[in-house]
């Protein structure tokens, strides 16, 4: 049985990220419905679920934090390569400069 939350978050990542690839799709689905986001409308905890996923699985976000950078700094030094997989993804939104996520 799917609940009003869990069809609200499929249709924000549907409408998000389109062209996401299923194997991608799934756990931004799951982290969005995470306890922790659950406070949260359903279009910022599946936004906030995409740009961590993509951070942490396709930037260089985590050996910058290892050699010692903060972590707003290396989120700007990343933001071009959530940009590109956003693209990729044909999005229908894209992080800004000095969107703090």
């Amino acid at each position: 049985m799917t609940t009003k939350r869990q069809r609200a978050v499929l249709k924000e990542l549907t409408l998000l990220v389109p062209q996401a690839p299923y194997a991608d799709s799934e756990p931004i689905r799951s982290a969005a419905l995470s306890a922790h986001l659950r406070h949260l409308p359903p279009s910022i905890a599946v936004w906030l679920s995409i740009v961590a996923y993509i951070r942490h699985t396709y930037t260089d976000y985590d050996k910058l934090r290892d050699d010692g950078y903060d972590k707003d700094s290396a989120r700007f030094f990343v933001i071009d390569d959530i940009n590109e997989k956003l693209t990729e993804w044909r999005a229908t939104r894209f992080v800004d400069v000095d969107e703090k996520l």
